[in-house]
This record gives structure tokens, C-alpha cells and sequence, in this order.
């Protein structure tokens, strides 16, 4: 019987990558989206294209009700799950002065109640799984970015977070993160601004989607690692 992974916010740029890398692993995969109708529908048929199973989800992992029902459909397509990776993020640039109260909610209700969420709702099937759980944080979850800073606090959040699971769900089940770098440039990121952050990193180049999925691949694969962060950065991180 073929594994069975979920993906929040799987159809579009990371999670895409994230959910098309578990399909070509032979991974039968449920699809959240929240607004991204089309490319879910699209995602769904070419992973179908390749002879595996994919079911598409809308809900909003903030809200308890639509969790509910994500872990519903779990249930009833498949009734197993190896591997939760949630990639559901809100990402907003904005300076720490300028973000008023309900835009720095909103942030942290994707971002960090929605891994809490919809990891209680899946630990069930993932503890009879044995599974695994893969959040995705940011690098900018390592460091104070001012202009980032509701984005960046919740990060560091969900990175303390996977600690917290990593405990509360041992010994059965594992729980950690990954933290990526430059492997897809935000939409707004001027050319100049690109430049400027693949100078940053050690290895002077950007990454892709594709570095991000090769770790989420080598977590699910690697029984004796949880609890733990794994940076993909290019080296960012040792500074300039």
C-alpha cells in the first residue's frame, strides 16, 4: 500500500514542489489549498497523470471547522497518513511599526495555530503510521528582519513549536522543520534586491524548490532525527 501524505497549501510554489517531489516518490497525497482552487486542480491531475492519488482540500488551517474537515478527508479517501508537511504560510512585508493588530493575527493564525491545529487533528493516524511531520519555518525565523517582522516572529515560533511536538508526540511519531533560504524569490523582490541576497549567501547562489523537497524526503526517511531544524539556506546563515 502506498504511503499517504498530506500537504497544506501544497498547490502553489513550495508546497507544489513539495507535493509534486511525493508523488514522483510514490506518495498518494492529499492537497490542502485555501484560495488556490485552479492550481490544486491542476497539480491533482498531473500527479494523476503518474498513476497516483491525489485529493484536493480547501480550508483555512486557522480555522478549527475547515481542519476538521481537512482531517476528514484524510479519513475517508485514504484512512492512513505517513507524512503531514505543513506548508501553509502567510507571508506579508511589513515594517514592525506599521502591522496593526488583525494583520499580525492573521499572520500568526496561518503561520503557527494552523501547524498546532492540524497536527491535533491528524496525531491520531499519524501515531498508528508511525509518521512524520514536517513544518516548513524560514530562515527569517533565525534572524530579526524588521521589514519581515510578523513573519519572521512567527517562524521562530513554529520552529520552538516542533520542539514541543517532537516531545509531546515521541515515541511515536516525528516532528521537525525545515528553515529554507533563497529557493524562491518573493514576487516583489526587485532584481537588484536578488542580487543582494544570493551575495549573502556562502555558497553565492540561490537554491530552488527542489532543495527543499530533498529534505523533506531525507526527514521522512531518517527514523532516528526529530526534534530538529534543518536550515537550507546555501550558507546564508554564517553571515556575510
Amino acid at each position: 500500500m502506498p504511503s499517504v501524505a498530506l500537504v497544506t497549501g501544497g498547490a502553489v510554489r513550495v508546497g507544489r514542489a513539495i507535493t509534486l517531489g511525493l508523488v514522483d516518490a510514490g506518495y498518494d497525497v492529499v492537497v490542502n489549498y485555501h484560495t488556490s482552487e485552479g492550481p490544486a486542480r491542476e497539480l491533482a491531475a498531473l500527479a494523476e497523470a503518474q498513476g497516483r492519488k491525489v485529493h484536493t482540500v480547501q480550508g483555512d488551517v486557522s480555522d478549527p471547522g475547515d481542519v476538521a474537515r481537512i482531517g476528514e478527508a484524510v479519513r475517508s479517501r485514504f484512512d492512513r497518513l505517513d507524512l503531514l508537511v505543513h506548508s501553509a504560510s502567510s507571508f506579508h512585508a511589513t515594517s514592525l511599526l506599521d502591522i496593526d493588530s488583525d494583520e499580525w493575527d492573521r499572520v500568526m493564525e496561518v503561520n503557527l495555530k494552523g501547524s498546532h491545529l492540524v497536527v491535533r487533528e491528524c496525531a491520531n493516524l499519524l501515531r498508528v503510521a508511525r509518521g512524520v511531520v514536517v513544518n516548513i519555518a524560514d530562515h527569517m525565523g533565525l534572524e530579526p528582519w524588521v521589514h519581515y517582522a510578523h513573519h519572521s516572529v512567527s517562524k521562530a515560533a513554529l520552529i520552538h513549536l516542533t520542539r514541543i511536538q517532537a516531545k509531546a508526540l515521541a515515541p511515536d511519531v516525528r516532528v521537525n522543520a525545515i528553515a529554507p533560504g533563497l529557493v524562491l524569490a518573493p514576487e516583489a523582490l526587485s532584481e537588484e534586491e536578488l542580487a543582494s541576497e544570493i551575495a549573502s549567501t556562502a555558497l553565492k547562489t540561490a537554491g530552488s524548490p527542489d532543495d527543499v523537497v530533498r529534505t523533506v524526503l531525507f526527514l521522512a526517511s531518517s527514523p532516528y532525527i526529530t526534534g530538529q531544524t534543518i536550515v537550507v539556506d546555501g550558507g546564508r546563515s554564517l553571515g556575510r
